[in-house]
């Protein structure tokens, strides 16, 4: 049986749109790799980090939210493995990071570059990793504050994302062109919006097999 590995932050994790900080609300329990696991037949390692950036520490979460070391310790301690996933780029419009979308989008192009090194292929066998582009986020709610201004550069953020992928030969999914965020706060995803995306995300990967 197949395995893929999902990299990512809160949305693959499973979190709850949150109506206050901090939530002490339960993740999800079908969240959108299950779901995707389940449609395809394929057993899944979900790596989803809450707070994860491409390359990015979190002045109020941590250090470790930076992508990069999180990347180099979920390829070398599972495997082997057939197939990844890769969607984050949503942390990284936080405000008080002040990223433009360049810099996020050469942020996910070392992320693509570490998947597809020959290091990383000849650990497992050889592996195809897709980029996920993230549903583009809002300030709402409780998380406002975090992400204002996300609208206006997010569009752009997505196309540079798409653009790095692309010249690598690295298969992309627009999550926008499937589902959006809850207005609750403007990142997150509903229980729905899981099950629609898990199962969007296979049919991707189906068709990129067959196809390949």
């Amino acid at each position: 049986m197949p395995t893929i590995l999902t990299f990512g932050d809160s949305n693959t994790h499973g979190t709850q749109p949150m109506h206050s900080r901090p939530s002490d609300l339960p993740r999800f329990e079908r969240r959108w790799p299950v779901v995707m696991g389940e449609a395809l037949g394929w057993d899944v390692i979900e790596e989803g980090l809450p707070g994860r950036t491409f390359a990015s520490p979190d002045p109020e979460m941590g250090p470790h939210m930076d992508g990069r070391i999180g990347l180099f310790i979920a390829l070398e301690s599972h495997g082997p493995i057939d197939a990844m996933t890769i969607m984050l780029g949503t942390n990284d419009l936080k405000a008080h990071f002040e990223a433009a979308p360049e810099e996020i989008a050469q942020s996910c192009a070392f992320h693509l570059d570490v998947a597809l090194s020959e290091e990383m292929q000849m650990r497992h066998g050889g592996f195809e990793p897709f980029l996920i582009l993230p549903p583009r986020p809002h300030a709402a709610g409780c998380l406002a504050e975090f992400y204002a201004g996300s609208e206006d550069k997010a569009q752009a953020t997505l196309d540079a994302m798409r653009a790095e992928a692309e010249a690598r030969d690295v298969a992309v999914f627009d999550a926008n062109t499937v589902i959006s965020v809850s207005d609750v706060d403007g990142v997150h995803f509903s229980e729905d919006v899981h099950d629609t995306l898990g199962k969007a995300v296979a049919d991707f990967i189906r068709s990129e097999i067959v196809e390949d």
